[in-house]
C-alpha cells in the first residue's frame, strides 16, 4: 500500500476515563460514606423507578414557565415537546440536563463532550425506558468569570495560539451583561486555524454568533443553539427574565433559611474532611448562597446577616441568582431532570449541594460522569505515523524527546559511548575494590569519585543528545506540534482547546464520531456489568 493510501482522512476519537480529583474519583466509584455518596440508579429497574417519579412529581406547566429561555427551534424544540405531553394520549416525559459556563467562540472541547454526552444518555433512557426524553444544556450566562470565558486555545500543523479578548469588563460582570467589544482580529485567527474550511459552515456559526455588538453570553448561546438544536439539544440561557422569576422563590427561601443552609454546607464540608478529602467548594463563612445584582450589573454574594432584609424592604427587587452550590437544586427544581452529566469537578461539588438540598427540602441532585475525549486529526496522525509512536507518549514530551534523540544517534557514536560508559563502570568499580583491598583510602573517596565522573557524564550525554536533537528539524517540529495538538500546556486537549477549529477541517464526519462514542458512554452508565474507567491518565 503507498504512503498515500494508508494517510488517514478522518480524525481519530478516543474515550478517555474522566479522571479528576481524588474526591471526584470517589464519587465516580461509589466510594465515599453512605451519608456523602452521590447517588445514581445502579440498574435498569433503578432507571425506570427514577424516571417515573421524576416524571410524576414535575409540574405540568414547567416548560410554560421557562420556555422563552429556551426558545428551541427544530428538533430541538421537536423533543421538548415529546416530553411535555402536548398529543392527545402522549404522556409526559424528563430531560437529561449538563452545562457550562461562556467561553469565547464555543469554550474547550469538554463543552461539546458534555453536550454530546447529554445527548447520548437521553437517547438511552428513550429507548430503553420509553419514556420520552430531551436533552438540555444549561448555559450559565449568569457567571462572572471573564478570565475564563475570555481566553480559547486554538492548534493547528503549525502550532497553539491563544485568542484573547483584552477588553474586560467590571469585576462581577455577568457574563450575559458583558460586552463582547470587537472581535474581528481573533475571528480572523480563528478562520486561520480552521484552514481551508473545507467544512466551513462550523467556522460560520462561530463568525456570525460573535458579530457584531453582542455580549459574550448572548454570543455563547447563540453559537451553541446554531451548533446543538439540529442534533436534537436544546439551549437554556440561565440569566433570562423568565429563568430569574422561575427561580426567585427558591433562591428567597435559600435567603430566609440562610442560617440552616450554612450549618449543613459546614457539615458536609467537615464529613469530606472526615473521609480523607478535600471539598471542591471552600466553605464560606457568614456569606449566603445567593448573589444578588447591583447597580452596574455587579453580582456580591449576600451575607447571612443581611439576607433577611432581602426582598423585604419594599424596594425593587434585587435581581438573585445562584452560586455553584444551589445552581444545581435550582435546576432540578425547574426541569424535570432525571439525571445532569457532569464533569469531574461538578461530580466532586454535588455531594455538597446535596446537603443544601436536603436543607431546603429539594430533590436531590443525580449527576453521572460526562464522556471524556482526546482527538487526533490526521495532522497529528500523519505525526504519530512519522515518529512511530503513540499519543499517550507524547504526554511525557522531555522523555519522548530524549528517547528519539537518543535513538538517532549515528550508530558508531551511539556504541562508542555504551563502551565508555561499561568501561568506565567497570574501571571504578576495579579501583575501588583495589584500594579497599590495600586499606589505603576509606570506601567513600571512591564513592565520591563515582559520582563525581557519573555527574560529568551524565552533562556529557545530555550534550550529544542535544546535539541530536538539533539535526532533525522535523522531528522537532513534529514533537512541538503534537504536544500542542494532544497535550497544549501539559494539559488533557481537552480541558485547552476549543472545538471550531476541529469541526471545520473535519466537518460532520467528526461529530457523528463524536456522537457514536458518546452513545457508548450512555449504554455503559444504565449497564452496572460495565462501568466505565475513571481513572486518570
Amino acid at each position: 500500500m503507498s504512503a498515500k493510501a494508508s494517510t488517514p482522512v478522518r480524525p481519530r476519537v478516543i474515550s478517555e476515563p474522566l479522571g479528576g480529583s481524588a474526591l471526584s474519583l470517589a464519587v465516580q466509584t461509589r466510594g465515599l460514606p453512605a451519608e456523602l455518596q452521590l447517588w445514581r440508579p445502579s440498574s435498569l429497574d433503578g432507571w425506570r423507578e427514577h424516571a417515573e417519579r421524576v416524571r410524576n412529581g414535575a409540574s405540568a406547566q414547567w416548560l410554560e414557565a421557562i420556555r422563552p429561555a429556551i426558545a428551541a427551534n427544530g428538533l430541538a424544540a421537536k423533543r421538548l415537546e415529546r416530553v411535555v405531553g402536548t398529543g392527545a394520549g402522549i404522556d409526559r416525559g424528563i430531560v437529561v440536563t449538563t452545562g457550562q459556563q461562556p467561553g469565547l467562540f464555543g469554550g474547550p472541547l469538554y463543552t461539546l463532550a458534555k453536550a454530546l454526552s447529554a445527548l447520548g444518555l437521553a437517547d438511552a433512557l428513550e429507548r430503553t425506558l420509553g419514556i420520552p426524553t430531551a436533552p438540555v444544556f444549561w448555559a450559565a450566562t449568569d457567571d462572572a468569570d471573564f478570565l475564563e470565558a475570555c481566553v480559547a486555545h486554538v492548534t493547528d500543523a503549525d502550532g497553539l495560539r491563544e485568542l484573547k479578548v483584552e477588553t474586560r469588563p467590571p469585576a462581577g460582570t455577568a457574563m450575559a451583561d458583558a460586552p463582547l467589544g470587537d472581535v474581528t482580529a481573533l475571528l480572523d485567527q480563528l478562520r486561520k486555524a480552521s484552514g481551508s474550511a473545507a467544512h466551513s459552515a462550523f467556522f460560520e456559526l462561530a463568525h456570525t454568533a460573535f458579530s457584531g455588538k453582542r455580549t459574550m453570553g448572548d454570543a455563547y448561546v447563540r453559537l451553541l443553539r446554531g451548533l446543538l438544536e439540529p442534533l436534537g439539544i436544546a439551549v437554556m440561557d440561565a440569566s433570562h427574565p423568565a429563568v430569574r422569576d422561575a427561580a426567585r422563590p427558591i433562591l428567597q427561601e435559600a435567603i430566609d433559611r440562610a442560617p440552616e443552609v450554612a450549618r449543613a454546607t459546614a457539615e458536609c464540608a467537615a464529613a469530606i474532611h472526615r473521609a480523607g478529602f478535600e471539598p471542591q467548594v471552600e466553605d464560606d463563612r457568614g456569606l449566603t448562597l445567593v448573589f444578588a445584582t447591583e447597580r452596574g450589573g455587579i453580582k456580591r454574594r449576600l451575607s447571612v446577616e443581611e439576607a433577611g432584609k432581602v426582598g423585604r424592604s419594599g424596594r425593587p427587587k434585587a435581581v438573585l441568582s445562584p452560586n455553584v452550590l444551589l445552581r444545581p437544586v435550582v435546576e432540578r427544581a425547574l426541569l424535570p431532570t432525571v439525571a445532569y452529566v457532569a464533569g469531574p469537578g461538578e461530580l466532586a461539588y454535588f455531594t455538597q449541594a446535596n446537603a443544601v438540598a436536603a436543607a431546603l427540602d429539594r430533590a436531590p441532585v443525580v449527576g453521572v460522569p460526562r464522556w471524556s475525549c482526546t482527538i487526533i486529526e490526521p495532522f497529528a496522525e500523519r505525526a504519530l505515523q512519522r515518529l512511530g509512536v503513540e499519543y499517550l507518549e507524547v504526554r511525557d514530551l522531555h522523555g519522548l524527546e530524549r528517547r528519539l534523540a537518543t535513538a538517532s544517534l549515528p550508530e558508531s557514536v551511539a556504541a562508542a559511548w555504551k563502551r565508555l560508559q561499561e568501561q568506565l563502570h567497570a574501571s571504578v568499580r576495579e579501583l575501588g575494590a583495589a584500594v579497599e583491598s590495600a586499606s589505603l583510602m576509606p570506601p567513600t573517596v571512591i564513592e565520591g569519585l563515582e559520582r563525581s565522573l557519573a555527574h560529568r557524564m551524565s552533562r556529557a550525554e545530555r550534550r550529544l543528545i542535544a546535539a541530536a536533537k538539533r539535526r532533525d528539524d522535523r522531528v522537532r517540529r513534529d514533537l512541538a506540534m503534537l504536544s500542542a495538538a494532544l497535550f497544549p500546556h501539559g494539559q488533557r486537549q481537552e480541558r485547552v482547546l476549543n472545538y471550531i477549529p476541529m469541526l471545520a477541517r473535519s466537518g460532520e464526519a467528526l461529530l457523528e464520531e463524536m456522537q457514536g462514542a458518546a452513545a457508548t458512554h450512555a449504554r455503559s452508565l444504565l449497564d452496572a456489568e460495565r462501568p466505565e474507567p475513571v481513572a486518570a491518565r
